[in-house]
Order: C-alpha cells, then sequence, then structure tokens
C-alpha cells in the first residue's frame, strides 16, 4: 500500500518551478530553515493581488447562483484585502499598494459588469486539496487547487475555469491547464468537456483553449515527476545559469542571505518573507496566480 507521507507531491507551481531552476525547486519545495524547521516562502505585489482576487471569486462558487452578486464584489475585496495588506503582500510603500490595489477592483468591476459563467452552477470537489496517485509504482501524487468547475446541467459535464490577474499571457507550453484536466478528470466521476483561462486584466470572457490528450498529459507530467523524485534522491539541484543564480531562485537566496523581512506564517505553517517591491525581487510572471 502507499503511503501518501512519503510520497512526491507534484503541482503546477513545483513542476513549473523544478522546469524553470531545479534549486528555485529546492529551496521553495524541499528546503527548511534550520533555525525554525520550517519551509520558506516568498511573498509580493502581484502574488498579493492575486490570493485576494482569487479569494473573492472562489468564494462564489459554494453561494446559490441567484445571490451571488447581491453584495457587491468590491465589498468582499476589501475583507480579503486585510489579509494582504502592507508588509503582508511585500508592498513598498501606500503608494505602491493603492496601485494593485486599484488593479484588482478593476478586474472584480469586469466580473461585475460581465459575470458570465460566475453566473452557472458551480461543481466544488470535496477534497481541501485535491489529489491522486500519478503512480503509485514511482511514489508520485498528483495535486492542486482548480479555480472553477463549471457544471453543464444539459450534459453532466463539467468545464474548467482559471482566473489569471497577471499581465502576461499562460505560456503556450504550460502545464497548467493538463494538470487541472487531469485533477479533475481523477478527482471526480463528470466528464470534463472544456478549459477556459480568464485574463481578468485583459478580457470580458474566457478564452476557450484544447482540451489535451488525456493519456500524453499524464506521460509528460510522469516523465517530469520521476526527473523531479530523482533530484530529490540525489540532492542534486543545480540552477541552469550556475552559481550566480538565475531570476527563479535569486529571490530565495536573498533570504538564506538575511536580505529579506520576515512578515510571519502562512496556513502552511511556511516563513514568509518580503523583499524590497522591485523587478528584480518579484518571482517570474507564470508563478503569479
Amino acid at each position: 500500500m502507499p503511503d501518501k507521507y512519503t510520497a512526491t507531491w507534484l503541482s503546477h507551481s513545483s513542476i513549473s518551478s523544478f522546469k524553470r531552476c531545479p534549486r528555485a525547486y529546492y529551496l521553495a519545495n524541499v528546503y527548511k530553515d534550520p533555525r525554525t524547521g520550517h519551509k520558506i516562502n516568498l511573498t509580493s505585489p502581484p502574488l498579493a493581488l492575486g490570493s485576494a482576487v482569487h479569494e473573492v471569486l472562489e468564494s462564489l462558487s459554494v453561494l446559490p447562483t441567484d445571490t451571488r452578486f447581491k453584495t457587491s464584489l468590491i465589498e468582499r475585496f476589501q475583507t480579503a484585502w486585510e489579509k494582504v495588506a502592507g508588509e503582508k503582500g511585500g508592498f513598498s510603500g501606500p503608494d505602491s499598494e493603492a496601485k494593485y490595489k486599484e488593479r484588482g477592483e478593476a478586474m472584480l468591476r469586469r466580473v461585475m459588469a460581465h459575470p458570465g459563467p460566475l453566473t452557472s452552477l458551480a461543481v466544488k470537489l470535496k477534497q481541501e486539496l485535491p489529489y491522486y496517485w500519478l503512480s503509485e509504482e514511482d511514489n508520485l501524487i498528483l495535486c492542486g487547487k482548480i479555480d472553477w468547475l463549471e457544471y453543464l446541467e444539459s450534459d453532466n459535464a463539467v468545464r474548467i475555469l482559471d482566473f489569471k490577474t497577471g499581465k502576461k499571457e499562460e505560456v503556450a507550453d504550460s502545464l497548467q491547464l493538463p494538470i487541472y484536466y487531469l485533477l479533475a478528470h481523477n478527482c471526480q466521476t463528470r466528464e470534463v468537456v472544456g478549459l477556459r483561462y480568464w485574463y481578468l486584466a485583459l478580457d470580458d470572457t474566457p478564452r476557450e483553449l484544447p482540451l489535451p490528450d488525456l493519456k500524453k498529459a499524464e506521460a509528460l507530467i510522469l516523465k517530469v515527476g520521476k526527473e523531479i523524485k530523482l533530484a530529490r534522491s540525489l540532492e542534486r539541484y543545480k540552477c541552469p545559469e550556475g552559481e550566480g543564480g538565475c531570476r527563479s531562485c535569486l529571490p530565495y537566496e536573498k533570504i538564506l542571505r538575511g536580505e529579506a523581512h520576515f512578515v510571519g506564517l502562512d496556513t502552511y505553517q511556511h516563513d514568509v518573507y518580503a523583499l524590497p517591491d522591485s523587478p528584480a525581487n518579484i518571482l517570474p510572471e507564470s508563478t503569479v496566480l
């Protein structure tokens, strides 16, 4: 019987991190501060913005469809923002925070004006963190949270919707939607008939994407999973740009060098740090929700 407590857990964020820089993967997913015994995490303004907007939108899925917009999303956003305000979101000062907050409010006003799929029934997965055994033989688990599963009553099927709050579009070879497709296929019983991104800063409606081949997607993710497991077993996590580091690992290296400011613990009991609010200290856009 496989043991989930000894398994290697894979997610979109951990796989993306490993593909960009194994050293960044190690610092974000394996390393523990010897002083606290905790893993480390970074907060930044883009991540804070994404977290607050996602909290507001995802909370709607459990409400009856006719009550979802009775309370202004801007009002809900004020409550969500308190969790990331100030140093908790890595903001350098009131002016920086105000700009990001205005961006979030603009996105939510767009949703209120064009609610689209958010007026339809939604499916909530029972697991707080959906996961399934990608490979019991290799002791690999695939996990992740899907932003929204739209229920298509006429077909008794679901369609995946992912909210995007970053300024850049997802790269063509991103594994995010294939991973969500596998999770939705394996963690609930209804057929998955669609995948969509909603770029909230750009579009009034979501963009439809083609469904990936399920077997090919699973094979591709399993291949990366085995590479991650091998790196962990060999404790080999080299930055592709050498000892000088890269954009993905350098922000974490700054934590180790004492250049970051501790802001508290997150819900997973990770030590959360903030760096000065500058482009050099913000993780790649693909890490933004």
